[in-house]
């Protein structure tokens, strides 16, 4: 058997028993990846990820990075001879992408189930939280790429959708994300050779192909939220507002609601704070200045409601993991 995993996971030592991996557990999407290795399978878990294989061959890490930054998105690359079966049930959304030929899979989402010959390119979406599992007596090849759940509703309240969910799918095609998923691969298989900056952007690319393309309206749940209406108003307003200290209070107010439940029910539409939305929406303006190279650093802080020019650039090295000269 052989077993490959590269970034974004950061591995470790490995002895007779584990191979732990710990990137930093602030924003990565995987605190940690840990091989076990059981009688003749090898059982690999990465939060609530599965795979056990029948082979006793030692498996093999490739040590790696993980992009600097905060693109919500990570990609491995898994490859086993013999037989393997892979379950997950995790805090982020999967989507998996078959690299093998011709493939016989037992595939089970939730209480779905499906026995079919698969090809090269074919792919599955599992939302996060759902029970999915497959199994197959050839060798498995195929990448697998996480999203953070908040990533998706951040991109869908870039276009001011809320209230949609990621659609299950056991099979099928799709060459857009499929090429997106090869270019994430690529990039981040050569160790990020063209920077963070391109990696969020290749993310963010997928992200935005997955929410057009992947996604449904879920219906309205009983308590209470957003609104698109209010969404697009609070948007407006920030961008209206950005040099000017923006509270709370005055978002709730435009929502009509007191700011504790203004912020509890933005939160949960969102998935993120109102601070930390008002924040993206400021350095999504920075971003564009420097890039246009008109105005200097201070004076771009101080336009888009920066405190300074070094708050400015903590916000992007936090971010984009580069410094605000490495953006333009």
């Amino acid at each position: 058997m052989s077993w490959l995993v590269s970034r974004p996971f950061t591995s470790a030592s490995v002895n007779s028993a584990f191979l732990f991996s710990t990137p930093e557990a602030t924003n990565n999407l995987a605190s940690a990846l840990i091989i076990e290795f059981i009688g003749e399978a090898h059982v690999t878990k990465s939060g609530q990820v599965r795979w056990t294989c029948g082979d006793s061959v030692s498996p093999h890490a490739l040590d790696a990075e993980s992009p600097p930054g905060e693109s919500g998105v990570g990609i491995i690359r898994a490859q086993f001879a013999g037989y393997v079966q892979f379950d997950t049930n995790t805090q982020n959304h999967l989507v998996f992408f078959q690299n093998s030929p011709l493939q016989r899979l037992d595939c089970r989402m939730a209480d779905q189930r499906l026995q079919h010959e698969t090809t090269k390119g074919s792919i599955a979406i599992c939302p996060a939280g759902i029970d999915n599992s497959v199994e197959t007596e050839t060798t498995l090849d195929a990448l697998l790429v996480a999203i953070k759940p908040t990533q998706l509703a951040v991109a869908a309240a870039e276009e001011c959708e809320l209230d949609v969910e990621l659609k299950e799918r056991l099979s099928g095609y799709d060459q857009r994300l499929l090429h997106l998923a090869q270019s994430l691969w690529r990039e981040s298989d050569n160790g990020y050779p063209n920077g963070p900056l391109f990696w969020n952007d290749a993310a963010s690319d997928f992200v935005g192909a997955l929410l057009s393309d992947h996604t449904s309206s879920r219906p309205r749940a009983c308590r209470a939220s957003l609104g698109r209406a209010t969404l697009l108003k609070i948007r407006e307003y920030v961008l209206a507002h950005l040099a000017d200290p923006i509270e709370v209070d005055e978002l709730a107010a435009l929502a009509g609601r007191s700011p504790f439940h203004f912020s509890r029910i933005f939160a949960r539409s969102i998935g993120m704070t109102p601070y930390r939305y008002v924040v993206h929406l400021r350095l999504q303006q920075a971003i564009r200045r420097i890039r246009e190279g008109r105005m200097g650093l201070a004076e771009i802080a101080a336009d888009t409601g920066f405190a300074d020019q070094s708050h400015l650039s903590r916000w992007v090295r936090r971010v984009h993991g580069v410094a605000p000269s490495q953006v333009a």
